[in-house]
């Protein structure tokens, strides 16, 4: 019977180990994934910082509605990598270093796995001893060796009831613990997306605002300085219907017959100054 009991035991703390063995394998492997994940995330920051660097440097060469557009928006994108940096201590904080705790609370479970290892085996040394005792010599010699095991034997149950209470602590702590961890991904997650997505709205607001006619008109004048204005006179005169052509002739030719008109109201009037002293002169003779 005591034999059955020693195994039942043994058979426990196997499964304690298992469980201490798979959340030092699975929470290890977390650990490193979500580690990777922030340093790309980081990464990530820095090659955003040198895009928006490189956008600025471009925009100062460009045309003023154009160049407005692109630092409004490097500003927008700017700002969007400063909650990614607060993404990023967030997730070191909250994530990665709860789960990198979990090395040492696995290395305190094995000590404690361990300490009930040593005491099992020592009740099953006493109880070998005891049967072999009891075979050789079946005087009171065998008294000695079942105190003996009766001691070694409350050292073990001891040692195996503060084991179970441990490891029962144990499985409740990590059941709380990667609920939170993971609870808190999701929180630092979305608040990161949701302040992206106002900052891409007001990004992508930015450079819808971009007049394309206006800089157009900016960079032809800037190709064309001094007859870009007489062309494009004679583009809009090309391009004006027949009805303008001709209500734009009519106005010409009654100028030109005004112009006319009065010609020949000058004319006449010489003609009569003319008249006038030709007459002076024959009365004087």
């Amino acid at each position: 019977m005591l034999r059955r009991s020693l195994e039942n035991r043994d058979a426990q703390t196997k499964q304690l180990q298992d469980a201490v063995t798979n959340v030092e394998k699975h929470f290890g492997e977390l650990c490193q994934i979500f580690a990777a994940y922030v340093r790309k995330t980081a990464r990530l920051r820095d090659k955003a910082d040198l895009l928006v660097n490189e956008i600025n440097v471009y925009a100062s060469t460009e045309t003023p509605n154009l160049k407005q557009g692109l630092k409004n928006f490097a500003d927008e994108f700017a700002k969007l990598q400063d909650y990614r940096q607060a993404e990023v201590e967030r997730l070191e904080a909250k994530v990665v270093e709860p789960l990198k705790a979990y090395g040492t609370i696995v290395k305190m479970k094995r000590d404690d796995l361990k300490a009930t290892l040593t005491a099992r085996n020592r009740e099953a040394k006493q109880l070998t001893q005891l049967e072999r005792t009891r075979q050789r010599n079946p005087s009171d010699r065998h008294v000695i060796a079942e105190t003996e095991l009766q001691r070694a034997t409350i050292d073990a149950t001891r040692t195996t009831r503060h084991l179970e209470e441990t490891i029962d602590n144990f499985e409740k702590q990590k059941i709380k613990d990667i609920k939170n961890v993971f609870s808190e991904f999701i929180t630092i997650e979305m608040l990161f997306h949701g302040k992206a997505l106002e900052v891409y709205t007001a990004a992508y607001q930015n450079i819808q605002k971009i007049d394309e006619d206006e800089d157009l008109e900016v960079f032809r004048n800037s190709l064309y300085p001094q007859d870009y204005s007489s062309r494009l006179d004679i583009v809009r005169a090309n391009s004006k219907s027949p009805l303008q052509r001709s209500l734009s002739a009519k106005c010409v030719s009654g100028t030109g017959q005004v112009s006319t008109c009065r010609l020949r109201k000058d004319q006449q009037a010489e003609d009569d100054d003319e008249d006038e002293e030709l007459d002076i002169t024959e009365d004087e003779n």
